[in-house]
C-alpha cells in the first residue's frame, strides 16, 4: 500500500518522515540538556509552557487544560519535554505525555502513559487514550488514570 508506514518509516522511501526526524532531533537536544544538568524544574516547566504556546489552537487548548489538571491533581510530577511533547515525570522518569495531533498529523491528540505508570490490569491494558477535547468527563477520567498510574487509587 503506497504511503503506508512500516516501523516508523514510509514504505515508498524506507526513510523516517519529517515529523519523526524532528521528534528525534528534539529528543537528542533534550538528552543533551539533561546530561548537562543545567535545567531547573522551573526552567523545564517554562519549556513545556513555551512548547504548548506554539501548538495549533485545538492542540493548545487540550495541552493547556491537561497541564493545569496535572499540576493541580499531581503536583509531585515534574513537567518536562519528551520528544518535543509535554510530559510529566515521576522521580525523573516520564509517567505520562501528551502527543498533540499536529505532532504526526493525526486526527486526535493522545494521552500516553509509560511503563512507569501502574495501570496494570490483568494481562492486557491500555496505555494511550485518544483526546479530541478535554471536558469535565475527560478530566474526571484522566484524574482516575493518574491516581492509578501513581499508585494512589
Amino acid at each position: 500500500m503506497a504511503g503506508s508506514r512500516s516501523r516508523g518509516r514510509t514504505e515508498e522511501t524506507g526513510r523516517w518522515t519529517a515529523e519523526e526526524r524532528r521528534a528525534m532531533k528534539e529528543r537528542a537536544a533534550e538528552i543533551a540538556a539533561e546530561r548537562a544538568g543545567t535545567a531547573t524544574p522551573a526552567e523545564q516547566e517554562a519549556a513545556v509552557l513555551a512548547k504548548i504556546a506554539e501548538l495549533p489552537e485545538g492542540d493548545r487548548a487540550i495541552a493547556e487544560d491537561l497541564h493545569k489538571l496535572i499540576r493541580e491533581f499531581a503536583p509531585t510530577l515534574t513537567p518536562r519535554l519528551w520528544y518535543g511533547m509535554p510530559a510529566y515525570a515521576k522521580d525523573g522518569k516520564v509517567l505520562c505525555f501528551l502527543q498533540p495531533a499536529s505532532k504526526f498529523k493525526a486526527r486526535y491528540a493522545t494521552l500516553g502513559f509509560s511503563d512507569a505508570a501502574q495501570l496494570d490490569d490483568g494481562q492486557m491494558w491500555p496505555t494511550s487514550f485518544a483526546l479530541r477535547q478535554l471536558g469535565d468527563a475527560e478530566a474526571t477520567r484522566i484524574r482516575e488514570l493518574l491516581a492509578r498510574a501513581l499508585g494512589t487509587a
